[in-house]
């Protein structure tokens, strides 16, 4: 194989590979949490609605430290509103309890964004 084939086949390979681990990072939706929570009630992946969209809070919290912590604790609890006049509503009025794991999820999934 000469030197150009080998180099164009060394690219093509580096390209698919950071595709993929691109791909890799960008989670799938946990859509039955999601839809047990009734998060899109309030909430869109990209625009404000009646609350920040998933992508303002992805860009809001993305890098502060703990954040995910506060947002896991505000999932399962509820909260007062952190912008706007919305605040979390309480697990009874969004569709039940949170385990901390499916907390966990929802907000690595929100952070993905």
């Amino acid at each position: 194989m000469n030197a150009p084939h080998l180099h164009y086949l060394t690219t093509s390979a580096l390209a698919l590979l950071l595709a993929a681990s691109g791909a890799a990072l960008a989670q799938s939706e946990p859509t039955a949490l999601v839809d047990q929570q009734h998060c899109m009630f309030c909430h869109t992946r990209d625009a404000p609605f009646l609350a920040p969209s998933f992508q303002q809070i992805a860009d809001r919290y993305r890098d502060v430290p703990n954040a995910s912590v506060m947002l896991e604790h505000k999932l399962r609890l509820g909260g007062k509103a952190h912008w706007g006049d919305m605040a979390m509503p309480l697990p009874a009025d969004r569709g039940g309890p949170l385990t901390p794991e499916d907390a966990h999820t929802l907000v690595q999934w929100v952070l993905s964004q």
